[in-house]
């Protein structure tokens, strides 16, 4: 059951590995939605970090997944795969998907998309997914945070950092952000940081020391790894834990394991695209019953920046690159 669909689109690709002016234009063929699966006619697609660094030739994608960048979208079912149920077509949904969504058509396992509730733009929706699934993920299942407890979080306006700031908003746990510069600082805390440390003017820390009276935070969301992360347990009360997420700051770390088995500090992170099809399934549904209820009543909304149309994914990654933006950039698809 299928409406008309092209046989070819618009999608962005690239020749090899370089800066956001190697990313242009292409016409290739419309992919074809199989078991459990759905093709979406592509509104708007989020920008990601992973999205830079698989363009700059370190984060292929996996074997099973679309070579295309693009791991979240926001649009329209218009062709349904055997066995799906759900979503049905015309139903505007978000999806995290595995790649493919700098598109004008994507697929999406079904189990992995979220219907888009009346008040949510499909740009709000597209920005939603990747930092969602992430957080959720991270800081809520792998981090094991509670209300009342305080966690720091690096890169407070960015994707990641905002939607940590809202999670913790929402489930009653304290933020403290780090951020490059006093403007930075102040957007954390209009978005709902309980402490912005400005990392270019003073010690993350020796900030961290002061702020939670000498006792430190119960978990620490990290992206950058390398040197950070002894810094980051010095940062940890007993028995906190560090969940890492991306090396942005190098892949190795030198830390003192006997201050992680004095203090009992939990040592873990994740990566989600090579997560399987279950695994992301399971976390959607998880999602559903418990955070987007939230995303229903306006409660959630994501922190937009900027918006550039398909075919300046170019200019919306050299955005990224500088480092400039709060909250979450997308391309306006059709």
């Amino acid at each position: 059951m299928t409406r008309a669909i092209p046989a070819t689109m618009t999608a962005i690709g690239w020749d090899g590995p370089g800066g956001p002016e190697v990313l242009r234009p292409e016409t290739v063929p419309v992919p074809q939605p199989g078991p459990g699966q759905v093709l979406l006619k592509v509104a708007f697609a989020g920008v990601n970090r992973p999205d830079v660094v698989q363009r700059q030739g370190f984060y292929p994608a996996p074997p099973d997944a679309s070579p295309l960048p693009g791991l979240e979208v926001a649009g329209q079912v218009v062709a349904m795969g055997e066995g799906v149920t759900w979503p049905f077509i015309g139903t505007p949904v978000c999806a995290l998907v595995a790649g493919g969504g700098y598109a004008e058509y994507c697929i999406a396992e079904a189990a992995q998309c979220l219907q888009v509730p009346t008040g949510l733009s499909l740009a709000e929706a597209a920005a939603m997914p990747e930092t969602l699934f992430t957080v959720w993920h991270n800081v809520f299942e792998r981090g094991m945070v509670a209300p009342g407890e305080t966690i720091l979080v690096h890169g407070g306006t960015s994707g990641i950092g905002s939607m940590t700031i809202l999670l913790g908003k929402l489930f009653g746990v304290n933020v403290i952000a780090t951020c490059g510069g006093a403007e930075k600082c102040a957007q954390a805390l209009a978005i709902g940081a309980a402490h912005a440390i400005d990392y270019k003017a003073a010690d993350f820390v020796a900030e961290v020391e002061r702020l939670t009276e000498g006792r430190g935070v119960d978990m620490v969301l990290d992206m950058v790894a390398g040197d950070y992360v002894a810094r980051n347990i010095k940062c940890l009360a007993d028995d906190g834990r560090h969940v890492t997420i991306a090396v942005q700051g190098g892949v190795r770390a030198e830390i003192n394991m006997a201050e992680v088995m004095r203090r009992r500090i939990t040592l873990t992170g994740s990566t989600l695209r090579p997560r399987s099809k279950a695994f992301k399934a399971a976390l959607a549904a998880e999602i559903r019953d418990t955070v987007w209820p939230m995303v229903a009543t306006g409660e959630l909304r994501p922190v937009m920046d900027q918006t550039f149309p398909l075919d300046q994914a170019s200019a919306a990654h050299a955005r990224m690159e500088q480092g400039a933006h709060i909250g979450k950039i997308v391309l306006h698809v059709s």
